[in-house]
């Protein structure tokens, strides 16, 4: 089953940290690893400001609300949707009609059922309401109906047949209708953060502190089986150094995502383990082609020649991806080109004709668009009269934006483009995506064995009603019928070749825009303490020493602690899950308590 993440946005689109308060006194100090074999800490980047299920698209909100909230089915350690609250389903001949069958007896936990009119009613909202469906509304889009079949039968009909249904129903949180109904009219403003918060899943929410902590309680009832370790702490950090420094002390247990210097580092650490999965993510740099709403009016502050596709075309000429990945990825990654990364190869497209780095191309394709070079070297748009001088955004928190901005601001230098790097945090660098306010912004998606909602968030529908953005969940403020509609086929296509086929030519139109410019894909390279390890890491290593794509979600239920026998359950404590924001001043040594898309993945 495929999510997605956004990186460093709202990170995720709804981005972003995946920064903050004094945390020692607010929230039990992590134990000493030797003496807390029932407790699991993961260091990540991320923030979290919000549990509403309807708008969270970036990890580190994500991962919380999947442990808060079920869905009709989810994704197994392969990524592919297996049974949770439907226990099975079937589809009529014409593949329209999907009848999904409730798993009996479940109970929400203020102890009221779960229903298929609540399955229905929140489907149908994502579905219809603007607001509710920020985060997936695009995957609702071929849906005409859903309907309630007594108390365990839920009926979804689709206007054409769709190749994934599953996968997309399978990433929308069902909620408890006699909750949410009164809080619809104030959708928006729903942070969803205060206890008791009502839903149903491996865990229950005990507190949550606004930039601190969170922390969840398992349901030792959880009808597919309780967590094995009673204790998880997912504890973030303002850059990757500090939390491979914690890995390195045992103060935690797993870290994800490092650079590939902490990676090989980390390969001859006593007691780590380190291991990379082909990446699922990619790296690259936005351009704000000339934001618009739905309704085509302009908003935003993007430089008006970056609606010019020969200038993006001059940006893509001008960038050295293949030293990208050399310098900032010590090879570890591989050069970007097409939209979906390569780690499922089902959909990941090589385009026919590569634009090469090719400084000299580029100066000649401005000269011929009538971008002539003034007295500093900075060329001029011919209709504005403004200096071609981009903002580019970049994450204050990931030493590899800082990287990648310090090449691209002498490579385009050469072609007669001056760069403003601009530092900031995930909350300011996506608010103001969301509004169009940025010329350049370095980003990152992932995604998982079926490519929809990344390629959703390229689709006209995800344009904001409004200049604040609102109603939003657009990745560059890309707009082309051409791509909805292939989009629309490809959902409905049901042979693999052929869907991606269909897949291929919507990259290719991506990759001509030169909107998203796609510079690598990095190895997701991740290390864990040794004695940890068991459960958390699923697979084996294939002849390079890749391990299968993880699905870290899951593996926080089925890690087991260096106790546990291999069958063995939860143990009898109190099993509780903190997930904690937590930035380290680094220089300092102060611990100060913060609050990302992995986003999205952000989302995945």
């Amino acid at each position: 089953m495929t999510t997605v993440q956004r990186t460093f946005r709202r990170s995720l689109a709804a981005a972003a940290a995946l920064a903050l308060s004094a945390v020692v006194a607010a929230v039990p100090a992590t134990p000493a690893r030797g003496d807390a074999t029932d407790t699991f800490t993961v260091g990540s980047l991320g923030q979290v400001v919000t549990f509403n299920p309807f708008l969270a698209f970036k990890q580190g909100e994500l991962d919380p609300i999947s442990q808060l909230y079920p869905t009709l089915v989810w994704g197994n350690a392969q990524r592919l949707p297996e049974h949770y609250l439907a226990d099975k389903w079937t589809t009529s001949a014409d593949r329209r009609t999907w009848t999904f069958s409730l798993h009996p007896g479940l109970k929400w936990s203020d102890g009221k059922p779960i229903t298929a009119d609540d399955a229905a009613w929140t489907l149908n909202l994502v579905h219809t309401n603007a607001t509710a469906g920020t985060a997936n509304g695009q995957l609702l889009d071929n849906v005409a109906s859903v309907k309630a079949s007594g108390d365990s039968t839920v009926v979804i009909t689709t206007k054409d047949p769709q190749v994934n249904l599953l996968d997309s129903v399978g990433q929308v949180p069902i909620v408890p209708r006699h909750v949410w109904e009164s809080r619809v009219k104030t959708l928006g403003d729903q942070t969803n953060t205060k206890t008791p918060l009502v839903g149903y899943g491996p865990f229950t929410l005990k507190s949550y502190k606004t930039e601190q902590s969170t922390v969840l309680t398992a349901n030792k009832d959880f009808f597919l089986g309780a967590p094995k370790y009673d204790t998880l702490v997912l504890q973030y950090f303002k850059n990757n150094d500090a939390a491979v420094s914690a890995l390195r002390s045992g103060e935690i247990d797993q870290v994800d995502r490092i650079t590939p210097t902490e990676y090989k580092a980390l390969k001859s650490v006593d007691g780590v383990t380190s291991y990379p999965q082909v990446g699922a993510r990619w790296t690259g740099i936005e351009i704000n082609p000339g934001a618009r709403t739905k309704s085509g009016k302009k908003m935003g502050t993007g430089h008006p020649a970056l609606a010019d596709a020969k200038v993006r075309k001059a940006i893509a000429l001008g960038i050295d991806k293949q030293t990208l990945v050399k310098k900032v990825l010590d090879g570890l990654g591989q050069v970007g080109q097409g939209y979906l990364p390569p780690a499922f190869p089902a959909f990941s497209w090589k385009p026919p004709q590569v634009t090469p780095y090719d400084p000299a191309a580029a100066n000649a394709l401005l000269d011929s668009a009538g971008y002539t070079k003034g007295s500093d070297g900075v060329r001029k748009d011919p209709k504005s009269g403004r200096a071609l001088t981009f903002r580019l955004g970049t994450h204050s928190d990931t030493t590899t934006d800082a990287q990648i901005a310090a090449y691209v601001v002498g490579w385009l230098k050469k072609i007669g483009i001056g760069v403003t790097i601009e530092p900031l945090s995930s909350t300011n660098l996506n608010d103001r995506l969301a509004k169009g306010d940025f010329d350049m912004f370095m980003d990152g998606w992932g995604t998982g064995p079926d490519p929809t909602y990344l390629l959703g968030i390229q689709t006209c529908r995800t344009l904001p009603d409004n200049a604040e953005g609102e109603n939003g969940n657009t990745d560059a403020f890309f707009c082309d019928k051409r791509y909805d509609a292939l989009y629309a086929q490809q959902l409905r296509t049901f042979d693999t070749t052929q869907r991606s086929a269909v897949v291929g030519q919507m990259q290719q139109i991506l990759y001509d825009a030169n909107v998203d410019l796609i510079l690598f894909y990095q190895n997701n390279l991740s290390a864990v303490r040794t004695n940890a390890k068991n459960g958390f890491v699923t697979g084996k290593a294939d002849g390079q020493g890749f391990y299968p794509y993880q699905n870290y979600t899951r593996s926080w239920r089925y890690a087991q602690p260096p106790s546990s026998s291999s069958d063995g359950g939860s143990s009898g404590s109190a099993i509780i899950w903190i997930l904690v924001a937590v930035v380290v001043v680094v220089g300092i040594g102060a611990v100060v308590v913060l609050r990302r898309r992995a986003g999205a993945a952000d989302r995945e």
